[in-house]
């Protein structure tokens, strides 16, 4: 089967295994989801990841999502925004805020993928990949 759109599938499996309160969960890696996955620990969304080796030359990552002291959800909401049949680009005044600053958008610059604040402060704009609170 051949994934088209690999964030959406991204969002998807961290949804799930929240909702069933895995500690962790694991997926095929790509360059863009390490970088989403590396910005969701930088803002302290998740408590790390790591790039394992699955079968055949197959890289695999693995995610350990992060719960409160009396297991709550520290992450509360995935939103895919730009898609393949309908890409959403903003300049650096249009990047959205989401949830008035309490969380984060993920946009892919031509710097590389970043947060929406960071993208902000390098005065740059690029394709919105998704919201997450």
């Amino acid at each position: 089967m051949v994934m088209t759109d690999t964030i959406a599938d991204f969002l998807t499996r961290l949804r799930n295994a929240l909702m069933s309160r895995h500690v962790r969960v694991e997926m095929p890696s790509s360059k863009e989801k390490v970088e989403v996955a590396r910005i969701l620990k930088e803002e302290g969304y998740i408590d790390g990841f790591n790039v394992v080796e699955g079968t055949g030359n197959k890289r695999n990552l693995v995610i350990d999502l992060r719960f409160g002291p009396e297991g709550q959800k520290v992450l509360t909401g995935l939103e895919r925004v730009s898609r393949p049949g309908c890409r959403v680009y903003a300049k650096r005044d249009g990047i959205p805020t989401v949830l008035g600053g309490l969380g984060i958008a993920i946009v892919s610059t031509s710097k590389g993928v970043m947060s929406g604040d960071d993208a902000r402060q390098r005065r740059l704009g690029g394709e919105v990949l998704c919201k997450v609170w």
